[in-house]
């Protein structure tokens, strides 16, 4: 039986998989998940009348987590402890609300590489919540949640990836859609050479047009000297640039205040990376504007003296 046929006779089932699509799946023979369920109790599949075992999507996710914790070193009679103190620290203060419940549900998606899923739920979120909202309590935590689950070993650059196409497309899509009428300042937007993730680029742009601002991206790893050029033709009104990464030193040291010389408009530099290196954005005379995307909009309408009225 083909992938496919396998995923529709799972869909027929309600969304419960049978065992040996679970097994399909996730790469874990059946004597070993009957294992899993009946010596260590990690796993509690729901059975048909005649007693066969049935998964649903979340205990999918849950032989995905412990496969990351295997993968780790963790033996699998350790396994029950480490989940237990995954979930306590997830619910430390804020496992109740709605936003975790979202980033909860979009992990869930991330991990079946399954984006109707990551869909709905992306777009449940943005009929119920400011664009802005969305993207500091969901978006941004996720992103963060992806990275840290990489470099633990416990995800993978496949669903890092996967997501950074999705929320790529979307944004882009989103971002053209409201573009039609504004009509304040210019913005000329790039990331820093070498910064080869533009999402933190493309929120900011989508948040900045809801604030009346113009935006022209450039996209990832531009050398800076590119610039000036483009400013000039473009008639910005002023440069953004974004990072999360740390640039070599001459970028900091050297470019970016030769940058900031040949303008006679304000260079700003948003994203981690203006709060990892402040200070040496400020002797650049650059405007370091922080992670916190809506006062950082708020920080360029005092410098560029726009309202969004």
């Amino acid at each position: 039986m083909s992938e496919t046929a396998k995923k529709q006779e799972a869909r027929a089932e309600g969304d419960l998989y049978p065992i040996r699509t679970v097994s399909s799946l996730t790469g874990v023979n059946s004597v070993t998940l009957r294992a899993w369920e009946r010596r260590y109790g990690l796993i509690k599949p729901q059975r048909t009348p005649k007693g066969h075992r049935l998964y649903s999507r979340e205990d999918i996710d849950l032989i995905n987590r412990i496969l990351a914790l295997l993968d780790k070193g963790v033996s699998i009679g350790q396994v029950r402890d480490a989940l237990e103190r995954q979930e306590a620290a997830q619910e430390d203060g804020q496992s109740g609300d709605a936003w975790s419940r979202y980033r909860g549900r979009m992990i869930a998606a991330i991990i079946r590489f399954d984006e109707a899923d990551l869909e709905d739920t992306y777009n449940e979120a943005l009929s119920l919540y400011p664009v802005s909202e969305v993207t500091r309590r969901l978006v941004i935590p996720l992103l963060r949640e992806l990275g840290r689950r990489w470099e633990t070993a416990e995800g993978s650059i496949a669903e890092e990836h996967f997501f950074g196409v999705y929320l790529r497309n979307k944004l882009g899509a989103r971002f053209h859609h409201r573009t039609r009428n504004v009509r304040g300042p210019k913005l000329l937007g790039a990331c820093f050479p070498g910064e080869q993730h533009e999402i933190g680029l493309l929120l900011f742009a989508l948040s900045a047009v809801t604030h009346d601002y113009r935006m022209i991206l450039l996209g990832s790893d531009l050398p800076l000297d590119e610039l000036p050029t483009a400013a000039k033709r473009s008639s910005a009104d002023c440069i953004v640039l974004s990072g999360s990464i740390s640039p070599l030193p001459r970028i900091l040291d050297k470019e970016l205040p030769e940058l900031v010389k040949q303008m006679d408009i304000p260079v700003a530099v948003g994203g981690l990376t203006s709060v990892k290196h402040r200070d040496a954005i400020t002797r650049a005379g650059a405007i370091a504007l922080g992670e916190d995307i809506e006062k950082g909009l708020a920080r360029l309408g005092t410098e560029l003296g726009h309202r969004d009225d």
